[in-house]
């Protein structure tokens, strides 16, 4: 059965339906189907204006959860969102970027979700709404391993929020993956920094598709603080600063070049994220 509510009200309620499922963008949706037939209800919510958008509150900048892609990458966002928005342009093909919505990728929970290094860095937060009101967890906590979340089976999420104090930050994301464009990641680093006096005072670095979730990393962020030259990054990077991550071997890499190109990958964009600090300074 297709249903098409027109309000998030009306969602919420056909949401009491037994084995009742949330359609977005679909991207994820229907390839996670193969060639099996649709036997539960979908309730497809692409079309509620309350999840399209992106806002600002007093003290957060609200991407609905409906937002799409293209739609953030075209939105005049301040510069922490640059790494952000160089995430969204790796996730699939054009056609892809249209369609698939920023919840829909967080919900699937995907280790290689291209969203989630970038959004920890930011600090962002997912807002989830029940029928009994809303809640709101750090996205650290809402994404909980591979296909799971903290979401229940009453939520939806209807928005992510990222502080304003975040605003200031200079951010990059980077993809390794075996081919260039339309790939599935082997290792990914996203990195938020500030700069004061011409040293780091502050830094967020998260890595994904090296564990079952993308996590930060704050041992490395610790052993930055306070560098003022791009030369000296490498040599604060121990490798210990990567004793979090669990990569596997899979089609797409061995754990351990896994391991070897994050530490390569690390270096490399925390230098790039420190020049585009001291430029945009």
């Amino acid at each position: 059965m297709f249903q098409q509510p027109t309000s998030v009200s009306a969602a919420l309620d056909l949401m009491a339906q037994p084995g009742a499922r949330l359609l977005a963008g679909g991207t994820d949706f229907f390839p996670a189907l193969g060639d099996q037939p649709i036997k539960t209800p979908v309730i497809d919510i692409s079309r509620l204006a309350d999840l399209r958008g992106i806002t600002e509150t007093e003290a957060h900048f609200r991407i609905g959860a409906g937002a799409t892609w293209s739609e953030i990458v075209a939105h005049p966002l301040p510069r922490c969102f640059d790494g952000l928005k160089a995430a969204a342009r790796e996730v699939g093909s054009i056609q892809i970027q249209n369609r698939g919505t920023i919840a829909g990728n967080l919900c699937n929970a995907s280790p290689a979700a291209d969203s989630v290094p970038p959004l920890l860095t930011l600090e962002a937060e997912v807002e989830l709404t029940s029928r009994q009101g809303q809640r709101v967890l750090p996205l650290s906590a809402f994404v909980l391993g591979n296909r799971r979340t903290a979401l229940q089976t009453s939520e939806m999420v209807t928005a992510v929020l990222v502080p304003k104090r975040m605003a200031g930050f200079t951010t990059t994301f980077t993809k390794l993956g075996a081919r260039r464009y339309l790939v599935i990641s082997i290792a990914m680093i996203a990195v938020a920094v500030s700069l004061e006096n011409g040293r780091i005072a502050a830094i967020n670095i998260a890595i994904g598709s090296c564990s079952a979730v993308a996590q930060r990393l704050p041992a490395a962020e610790a052993a930055l603080l306070g560098c003022a030259s791009p030369a000296g990054i490498a040599g604060r990077l121990d490798p210990i600063v990567l004793a979090p991550i669990a990569p596997i071997d899979d089609i797409r890499a061995t754990a351990s070049y896994r391991r070897d190109a994050a530490g390569t990958l690390l270096k490399r964009v925390v230098r790039d994220a420190f020049l585009l600090a001291q430029k945009e300074a």
